[in-house]
């Protein structure tokens, strides 16, 4: 019964939210005056002009995290750009994680059209976008971050290719974006394949995950990651993976006795749209957004770098909560990468749904950035 509600409390959802954008987008007299209005000042000047341009529009932005962390504040600063250029005249509501239900939740709602655009995950679209879980594969992707930021931003296996397969799902990804380097967190300190033996990891909804962690001998769990404090703190999961600010924002080393730093993925972000409400905006609006993400990219990827900073070192200086910090050396990286390799030519060979095209032209493309 409880499912049941909640799947009618979507559906209510989306309906209201729709109805609100067609009365914003027919020139409705109500406007948006949350903080995606933020930017209305400083657009304000030569709105006369802008107005004429710009019809008046109002657009969810809905993120997987909260206030002050890199999602939302990329969906903040997207809805400050996108209100100045357009003179205020379009206005853009970023909404927190748990604003209208789990990671899958917003998903579903991103694609029936309920809001606009969302920052999400690939890993919880595996499912439905297989080729979307090569972003699990374990050192596969350079570890310098500013090399996974260019292959992300200029890839065209992803940009181009991967790009149609979701959109066979009414989902656009118009960027991909790193958050930073994953960590494992964990209360054995994980230095080696075999300390995973026994263990029950926490992953997104990704069958290659699991995949990967059967490798190294650990069982995993799926779970949203507003369950994850709990199930670490009551050991019904002993780890879990995510970039460094996120472990501390989430206080996830209060339940957790170390953090490996291992070098073995990233947490990819991709800017999404609805794809049906894209490819019905005037040419003037596409292009504003399009451009708006396009430089939207060195932002991020300067504001993540921040965050994770500021976390290892809030991390690092929380004397109530003393955390063991270890960081793999390249002998113990070589190890996990044994262990890890058959994993990529299961996901190329195995996985049922995956172009093989994209793996062989994104693995030439990393290789590329990788000899510059």
């Amino acid at each position: 019964m409880v499912i049941l509600n909640k799947k009618y409390l979507l559906m209510l959802l989306s309906i209201l939210t729709l109805s609100f954008v067609l009365v914003a987008c027919g020139g409705g007299e109500e406007e948006g005056t949350d903080e995606g209005n933020s930017g209305e000042d400083s657009g304000s000047e030569g709105g006369e002009e802008a107005s004429g341009e710009f019809e008046e529009q109002s657009w969810q932005f809905v993120t997987e995290e909260l206030k002050g962390e890199v999602q939302y504040e990329y969906a903040a600063e997207f809805a400050k750009r996108i209100n100045e250029k357009s003179g205020g005249a379009i206005t853009v509501e970023p909404l927190e994680y748990g604003a209208l239900g789990s990671e899958v939740d917003q998903a579903q709602l991103l694609q029936q059209g309920g809001v606009q655009l969302a920052v999400m995950s690939p890993g919880f679209t595996g499912g439905q976008v297989p080729d979307g879980q090569i972003f699990s594969l374990h050192y596969f992707f350079p570890s310098d971050q500013e090399k996974v930021q260019e292959v992300l931003t200029n890839s065209e296996a992803l940009n181009t290719d991967l790009r149609a397969k979701y959109e066979e799902h009414s989902i656009s990804p118009l960027a991909f974006w790193t958050e930073g380097a994953m960590a494992w967190t964990s209360n054995v300190g994980i230095e080696s394949p075999s300390d995973w033996e026994g263990l029950n990891m926490r992953v997104q909804e990704s069958p290659l995950m699991r995949e990967t962690y059967d490798a190294y001998g650990a069982t995993v769990q799926s779970l949203s990651w507003s369950e994850l404090y709990t199930a670490l703190d009551r050991e019904t999961v002993d780890a879990q993976e995510n970039p460094l600010f996120f472990i501390e924002s989430a206080s996830f080393h209060e339940v957790q006795d170390s953090i490996t730093i291992s070098h073995h993925n990233n947490y990819v972000a991709m800017t999404t749209v609805n794809t049906e409400w894209y490819n019905g905006l005037d040419d003037n609006v596409k292009q504003l957004v399009d451009e708006t993400v396009a430089e939207m990219q060195d932002w991020v990827f300067d504001e993540q770098k921040a965050q994770n900073e500021a976390g290892l070192e809030a991390i690092k200086a929380d004397e109530e909560n003393p955390t063991e910090i270890i960081e793999l050396t390249d002998e113990q990286i070589a190890e996990f990468k044994k262990a890890a390799e058959p994993v990529h030519e299961y996901y190329k060979n195995e996985v049922e749904g995956i172009d093989p095209a994209i793996y062989d032209k994104l693995k030439e493309e990393i290789a590329a950035v990788e000899g510059e």
